[in-house]
């Protein structure tokens, strides 16, 4: 999986933090701590797990129509790291929805927004290709799946709209961005802060 290689190569064997900053763990740990997902309950939840979840909400209405969704976004810290968050929302469309989080401190310096921005597209790209494996294990009914990416039209982002939404559409994922890319905007913005 290009993707992966790419993220992990980027990552190197740095030290990585996830949750409140208290589980320090290395590459090799990756799934064990890096892939936990925060559920509304407080649980912390695989990729595996996520999917479940997942599936029991459309099997509470599968006559409806579903559509999942996945934003990265991140917020930079004064020594030039970030803090970045994924979220991965699942929206009964025309009657709300559920969400899933996890955050990631790589210890990375990021000296443009340019790099966090490709870093959060990786990070989105990542979990995607692990999340939808997992799902593809399971009987979900069909449902329609995005990449988020908060970028617009207006702002200091606005530059890299092409580069990064082709980054996603080469790894074949529909990309949305501002304002439809609540995901990333909205859901996993408010767990930056």
């Amino acid at each position: 999986m290009a993707t992966r290689k790419i993220l992990d190569s980027r990552l190197g064997s740095t030290s990585l933090t996830t949750s409140r900053g208290n589980d320090k763990k290395t590459d090799g740990d990756k799934m064990s701590t890096d892939y936990l997902f925060h559920a509304s309950a407080g649980d912390k939840l695989s990729p595996a797990g996520v999917a479940s979840a997942i599936l029991e909400y459309m099997a509470e209405a599968p006559e409806r129509e579903y559509k999942i969704t996945l934003g990265s976004d991140s917020a930079g810290l004064a020594d030039k790291r970030a803090d970045f968050v994924t979220a991965i929302v699942v929206h009964r469309v025309g009657n709300g929805g559920r969400y899933f989080w996890r955050r990631i401190f790589n210890g990375a310096k990021y000296h443009t927004l340019r790099d966090r921005m490709y870093h959060e597209v990786l990070l989105s790209l990542d979990v995607a290709h692990i999340f939808l494996s997992e799902a593809g294990n399971l009987d979900l009914p069909k449902f329609g799946f995005e990449i988020h990416v908060d970028i617009g039209e207006n702002g200091p982002t606005s530059d890299m709209i092409n580069e990064l939404t082709g980054m996603i559409r080469a790894n074949n994922f529909v990309a949305k961005t501002k304002p439809d890319s609540y995901a990333a905007s909205k859901i996993a913005d408010r767990h930056t802060k």
